[in-house]
């Protein structure tokens, strides 16, 4: 029997874990917090599936389409066609698991819409999809842990890759966060499902575990990090003092409308007069930009002159009555009410936008391996699916297939992967190589607070490498960058002692992680001379095919502790890159894939993305 370690309990982790226990691999889950507390349990909105259940004439085909358009045309095409064929099914399967799917008044599964498209065609649990989908894959996990086939870790942190002399992955080194006890485990293959990293960014709707740690150890041990330059921002967010909260984007796919009073005290719905085509459901990086240009160059406010602007759902509640929009909305709506006090169905909600969600990630092939054999990674922690813009609800989904197909990839992956290596010398040099990485962080000495100098690294990284960028800014954010990376050792750690969950610790680790992985995404940015998706230059305003309709790899030098950016080829073999605008008919982008279909189906039929849905 083989066995295999997956680092991550959200939906991609647990999805892997259940398919290859189920497969009959022995594994070992890592999760730096009990897997049903995993990020992904925050996610509100859906999961896409082309189901046509409302019989609109959607389709894989109109899905895939719609992802490659929304995301500027920078994700390989290939990959993405196979996560929007298998959609439906995975939508399915989850059902049978007894998620509980909003149902139409026929008993089917009902579907609503989201940004980027004008079909319904997400599937949704209430306003907490993303809880329902993990608390379901987690009771199905169980029944492999009383079995013996999976063994979970909570919380374990990731300290550290084991690659053998010829360049393989073969295991682990974690921390124990209870006692801090180092601990090596050993695989056939490594699958990395550790999330996004938007706690980098000050303004941001994530959990404060979602530090990007796990993904800058391995781009640190070699693995290329792709388009990291791309960070989505969602338009819909309630600010806090401690962080800010996401007001999903279902809102609106229900009928919530974003409006502001402009210099005259005019109600002004700009969404959906600058893009009528598409009103409020635009896709994401085209409404932070506009809610930004709205606040900051037009001047619109609140009633109080606040620089944000309203979401409101009160029409909608006059409407169709206060029960039908809880029965939609109402985990996102309770937890708007819950801090601020604001009843948000008589009063329009206050909104501006935050950092949610990493396009890039490790790079992978299509079999969702990195460049360093035995090292997978699926989740947010890959570059694959989104390209410049991630379309909501597509997360939940890239999830989910990345986790599903990983059996038959570790099959062909295992099959020829050699075990020619001193495993206890291999063992004791990275053991070693981790303890006095830690020893380091125990007896810093200096006079920096490390909570302190995270804050003001976050709060660069939030004004100058979110909506709007320019090279001025990107310099400043860069050399910021690097300096704090200077004055890391000169952090006084506090406490050094090696007790029951010494936080402190774990967080410096994980503060150098993300700077270091920081300069790839403020590098990446800065070399990306153009505008595509979420990544808009006021100094490049146009998206530049010839020189950028490629990946950015991100390869991390040792000795300057900065990367170095070099371009891949983005497979278009289906669909050409063409305009992408919100402006114009839903109906005319529909003719026009219609078209495109037609003329890829030969290519399609040679194509094996089959392969590895069974």
């Amino acid at each position: 029997m083989k066995d295999i370690i997956v680092v991550g309990g959200g939906l991609a982790g647990l999805m892997a874990t259940l398919r290859l226990g189920e497969k009959g691999y022995r594994i070992k889950l890592f999760s730096i917090v009990p897997v049903k507390r995993s990020h992904s349990v925050c996610a509100q909105g859906g999961i896409n599936a082309a189901i046509n259940a409302k019989g609109e004439g959607d389709s894989p085909w109109l899905h895939f389409y719609e992802t490659i358009y929304g995301g500027d045309f920078l994700a390989n095409q290939v990959p993405v066609l196979g996560m929007a064929e298998l959609a439906p099914k995975i939508v399915y399967l989850f059902d049978r698991m007894g998620v509980p799917f909003n149902r139409t008044p026929e008993g089917t599964i009902d579907f609503r819409r989201f940004g980027g498209t004008l079909f319904h065609r997400t599937a949704f649990a209430g306003a907490t999809t993303g809880q329902q989908l993990l608390y379901a894959l987690d009771e199905q996990v169980r029944k492999l842990e009383v079995d013996q086939k999976v063994v979970k870790y909570e919380p374990y942190q990731l300290m550290k890759l084991i690659i053998s002399d010829d360049g393989v992955c073969r295991g682990v080194v974690v921390m124990n966060l209870y006692n801090g006890e180092i601990e090596a485990h050993m695989a056939d293959a490594v699958i990395l499902a550790t999330g996004g990293l938007g706690y980098m960014f000050k303004e941001n709707t994530n959990s404060i575990i979602n530090t990007g740690s796990a993904g800058s150890i391995a781009y640190q041990q070699g693995a290329y990090f792709a388009n990291p330059e791309f960070i989505q921002v969602h338009p819909t967010a309630m600010k806090g003092y401690d962080k800010n909260r996401l007001i999903s984007e279902s809102v609106r796919g229900e009928g919530g409308r974003v409006w502001a009073y402009d210099a005259n005290g005019r109600k002004v719905y700009f969404l959906e007069e600058w893009y009528p085509g598409y009103g409020n459901l635009v896709p994401r990086d085209i409404a932070s930009r506009a809610i930004f240009k709205a606040v900051h160059e037009l001047g619109y406010h609140t009633a109080e002159g606040e620089p944000m602007v309203y979401l409101d759902i009160t029409e909608l509640v006059k409407q169709k009555g206060r029960d039908y929009v809880k029965s939609k909305l109402g985990g996102v709506l309770e937890i708007y009410e819950k801090f601020t006090g604001v009843d948000p169905y008589n009063n329009p909600m206050k909104i501006f936008p935050a950092v949610h969600y990493s396009m890039g990630g490790l790079w992978v092939d299509y079999n969702q391996m990195t460049n360093i054999p035995g090292l997978f990674a699926i989740g947010e922690q890959d570059y694959q699916y989104h390209g410049a813009n991630r379309l909501g609800a597509n997360s939940l989904l890239s999830c989910l297939y990345a986790g599903y197909i990983m059996p038959n990839i570790i099959d062909n992956y295992v099959k020829q992967v050699s075990k020619d290596y001193d495993e206890q010398k291999l063992i004791k040099r990275y053991v070693d190589e981790v303890k006095d990485e830690l020893n380091k962080i125990r007896n810093l000495r200096g006079n920096i607070n490390p909570y302190k100098l995270a804050d003001e690294f976050r709060t660069v990284m939030s004004k100058y490498v979110t909506v709007i960028r320019n090279h001025e800014g990107l310099v400043y954010a860069y050399n910021f960058v690097r300096e704090a990376l200077n004055r890391y050792n000169d952090i006084n750690i506090y406490d050094s002692e090696n007790y029951y969950a010494n936080t402190t610790i774990s967080y410096v680790k994980q503060l150098k992680d993300m700077m270091i992985l920081a300069l790839a995404i403020i590098k990446g940015a800065l070399e990306r001379k153009e505008s595509r998706g979420a990544h808009y230059r006021t100094d490049y305003e146009k998206r530049d095919d010839d020189n950028y309709l490629k990946t950015t790899k991100a390869k991390f030098n040792p000795n300057t502790l900065e990367p170095e950016i070099s371009y891949e080829e983005v497979d278009t073999r289906l669909i050409p890159p063409q305009e992408r605008e919100y402006k114009s008919s839903h109906k005319e982008k529909i003719v026009k894939a219609l078209k495109l279909y037609e003329q890829a189906k030969p290519i399609i039929e040679k194509l094996d993305i089959y392969a590895n849905f069974v």
